[in-house]
C-alpha cells in the first residue's frame, strides 16, 4: 500500500508541476478548448491531496485483525449480493491488476503525439492532475473511514499475513478500479473533444470502459474487493474522468457578460446594459 501511494504521488506531482511551469503552447489562432485556472484548479487539486493525506494517515493507523477475529468470521456475515466472492484469493490476479493499474497512468502521455492535443497540453495535464488527485483523495479518505473486510480475509487458503494485514479492512471501495477508470475515461473524453469526427471514438470509449473493468475483475479474483466495491469504484472513477474535462470545457462555453443595450419606447431611445449568457 505504501508503494502504491508513493507511485501515485509521484505521478500526480509530475503532471501537476509540468502543467504549472510549462509555457502556453497554443497558437494565436487556436481557440482554447478547455479553461483551467491556476488558483481555482490548484485549490481543487490541493483539496484532493489533503483528502488523500488524511486518508493515508487513517489507513496507517488502522488496527490489524487478529487470529481470534478470523475465527469469528463467517461468509454468512457478508451480504447476499457479494457473498459469492468471499474467500477469493489469487496472487497472480493481484499482480496482473497492478500491471494494468500502473500502465493506465501513462495513457494521457499519448496526447504528446497528437497534433490536435499539443496546443492544449497545458490545460490537459493540469486537468489530469486534478482528476487523479480527486480520485485518489476520495478513495483514501473513504477507505480510511470504513472497515469493510476484504474477500481474502475469508480465504482459509490465503497466507495468514495477508488475512491479518492492517490493510485487510480496506475493501470499500475499489481504489485500483476507481483510479484506472478515472484515467481511461479522462483520456477518452479528451480524445472525444479533440476529434469530434474521428471514427476511432467508439474504439477509444470501448477501450476506456474495458481497461478498468479488467482491473475490477482481477481485483475480484484476487480477493481484494467485492463486486459492489468495484461497481462503486468504477462509477466514481468514470464520473470524475468525464466530468473534469467536461466542466472545464463548459466554463468557457457558458458565461455571463454585460453588454450595452438600446431600445425604442414611445418613440424615445432608451440606453442601458443587459446581461447575456453565452452557450
Amino acid at each position: 500500500m505504501k508503494s502504491l501511494f508513493a507511485k501515485y504521488w509521484a505521478v500526480l506531482g509530475l503532471f501537476w508541476v509540468g502543467a504549472v511551469v510549462s509555457p502556453p503552447v497554443q497558437a494565436q489562432d487556436t481557440p482554447r478548448l478547455y479553461h483551467t485556472d491556476l488558483l481555482r484548479d490548484g485549490l481543487i487539486t490541493a483539496g484532493g491531496v489533503t483528502m488523500a493525506v488524511t486518508g493515508s494517515v487513517l489507513l496507517s493507523n488502522k488496527t490489524p485483525l487478529t487470529i481470534t477475529d478470523l475465527a469469528s468470521f463467517d461468509k454468512s456475515q457478508v451480504n447476499k449480493f457479494d457473498r459469492w466472492a468471499a474467500g477469493n484469493f489469487s496472487q497472480k490476479a493481484k499482480d496482473a491488476s497492478d500491471v494494468f493499474f500502473y500502465t493506465s497512468y501513462g495513457l494521457p502521455l499519448l496526447f504528446l503525439a497528437d497534433q490536435k492535443a499539443v496546443p492544449h497540453a497545458k490545460d490537459i495535464y493540469f486537468m489530469y492532475a486534478e482528476t487523479i488527485s480527486l480520485a485518489g483523495g476520495i478513495y483514501a479518505l473513504t477507505a480510511g473511514l470504513t472497515n469493510r473486510k476484504r474477500p481474502n480475509v475469508y480465504a482459509t487458503q490465503a497466507p495468514l499475513e495477508e488475512r491479518l494485514h492492517k490493510y485487510a479492512k480496506n475493501s470499500f471501495f475499489a481504489g485500483h478500479t476507481a483510479a484506472t477508470a478515472s484515467v481511461t475515461f479522462f483520456t477518452a473524453k479528451v480524445f472525444h473533444d479533440l476529434h469530434p469526427n474521428s471514427p476511432w471514438r467508439p474504439v477509444v470509449w470501448g477501450a476506456a470502459a474495458a481497461f478498468p473493468a479488467t482491473v475490477g475483475y482481477l481485483r475480484l479474483r484476487a480477493g481484494k474487493h467485492f463486486l459492489s466495491d468495484n461497481i462503486i469504484g468504477y462509477a466514481l472513477g468514470a464520473s470524475i474522468g468525464i466530468l473534469v474535462p467536461e466542466l472545464h470545457k463548459r466554463s468557457q462555453e457558458t458565461s455571463w457578460s454585460l453588454v450595452p443595450a438600446s431600445e425604442q419606447a414611445a418613440g424615445e431611445p432608451l440606453q442601458g446594459i443587459s446581461f447575456t449568457k453565452r452557450f
